[in-house]
């Protein structure tokens, strides 16, 4: 019976029908042994081993299917299935899928091993798709991938391999010992399980952060700060802006970029405060006051709106990012936001700076306020800004902005300027 299914299998994978060898493998290895013994539990060493080539050659040809189905083989094979898996998965020269496929089933053995080679993998590889797997892998394989990694953390030179893997896995299991290493000597060590704890919500977890902001290494500090700022349940309890704040001054740039955003996330107007100090600072370098801007916008109140307001006498950069800022500007303050944008469209500032008209008044058509119609319809006397006045006027209120451009055609007190521009815009509607 057996050597007659192996025949058949065989002859299959002559003829490259993977499907049938597929087939083939699965009643010789699935078979409940009381309805029949001559299967499963009575293949010899050597027909295991022919019965793993076989699933080996399906696994390397096959399309998607067969592999799925020949998936089922191996792990009715033993530990002599793990040594070929490892070698296809970690083959950097194989096609993504069949590496997929070989961590997948490698990750049904319980054995370190295996442990070991999706730890590996996560570690070496840039593609998304096997890190997902071999991450699911490792959680899958439950307290004994996070023992052996464990084990790991008392070892210096695979601690750090250890870390990193263990912030991969992502399971509340890992907080005990990703804890034990937050003050190790290793900055990446210590940044990594920051940024790993930091996912977390745990009681323990907080005062590490908090402490962890007062690290000499700047991963480490960066790390604590976006911790802190996804926190916004903990930002009245733990004082978070006051103890955020000193970080927007850091020695390292990022460090600081990362403080603004993480008080934009914490959204008070205590944050805004603090960031506006920034902002007009002249010493502020212009990548932070751009982070600066997005942090204030993301705050969105009518205090933060004001703060940009006041920082559109800026470069002509940040005034730029303000202007974007504001106009995406949800309700309630779309009204604010329009007004700030048409006052500074009607100051002596904007002279200054023709090169935002464009953005001013696609910023207008973005917010969609019916108060700006006069506005973009006096651009349109200004032939660099005719085309994009137009098109927001289209976004604003098209029918409405129509009949006004047609009642005002017949102005006859209007500037040349003007004129032209509006009969510009009625050509283009």
């Amino acid at each position: 019976m057996i050597l007659n299914i192996l025949s058949q299998a065989q002859t299959a994978a002559q003829q490259k029908d993977w499907s049938l060898v597929s087939q083939y493998l699965q009643q010789l290895i699935t078979a409940k042994p009381e309805k029949n013994p001559e299967t499963a539990s009575q293949l010899t060493t050597a027909e295991l081993e022919q019965v793993l080539y076989l699933a080996l050659e399906v696994l390397n040809a096959g399309d998607f299917q067969e592999r799925w189905d020949v998936a089922k083989v191996f792990p009715k094979l033993g530990e002599n299935a793990i040594a070929p898996l490892i070698t296809i998965m970690q083959d950097e020269d194989a096609e993504i899928e069949l590496r997929w496929f070989a961590g997948r089933i490698l990750a049904g053995f319980n054995h370190p091993t295996v442990v070991t080679s999706l730890i590996e993998l996560i570690q070496s590889t840039e593609d998304e798709e096997l890190v997902e797997m071999a991450r699911t892998g490792l959680i899958n394989l439950g307290s004994s991938a996070i023992d052996a990694l464990t084990g790991l953390l008392s070892q210096e030179e695979s601690r750090l391999l250890a870390v990193r893997s263990l912030a991969q896995i992502r399971s509340s299991q890992t907080i005990a010992p990703l804890l034990t290493v937050v003050k190790d000597q290793n900055v990446t060590v210590r940044a990594t399980a920051i940024e790993a704890l930091s996912s977390f919500h745990d009681a323990r977890i907080p005062p590490i952060l908090l402490s962890a902001l007062q690290d000499l290494a700047a991963p480490v500090r960066k790390q604590a700060v976006v911790g802190l700022g996804l926190r916004p349940d903990l930002r009245d309890e733990l004082d978070l802006v006051n103890h955020i704040k000193p970080l927007l001054y850091d020695f390292n740039i990022d460090v600081c970029g990362c403080a603004a955003i993480a008080l934009g996330r914490l959204g008070t107007d205590d944050a805004a405060t603090a960031l506006f100090s920034i902002l007009k600072s002249p010493a502020t370098p212009e990548v932070l006051q751009l982070t600066v801007v997005r942090a204030l916008a993301w705050i969105n109140t009518s205090y933060s709106l004001d703060c940009l307001r006041q920082g559109l006498t800026s470069t002509p950069s940040v005034s730029q990012e303000i202007i974007m800022q504001l106009g995406r500007i949800e309700k309630p303050l779309k009204s604010q936001a329009a007004d700030i944008l048409i006052e500074f469209i009607n100051s002596e500032q904007l002279a200054q700076q023709t090169n935002l008209k464009n953005s001013l008044a696609l910023a207008l058509g973005q917010l969609g306020e019916i108060k700006a119609i006069d506005t973009l319809i006096q651009m349109l006397a200004d032939s660099d800004v005719q085309l994009h006045a137009i098109a927001a006027l289209k976004t604003l209120a098209p029918q409405q902005a129509h009949q006004q451009l047609q009642q005002l055609a017949a102005d006859t007190q209007l500037s040349v300027e003007l004129k032209q521009g509006i009969a510009i815009a009625l050509q283009e509607w």
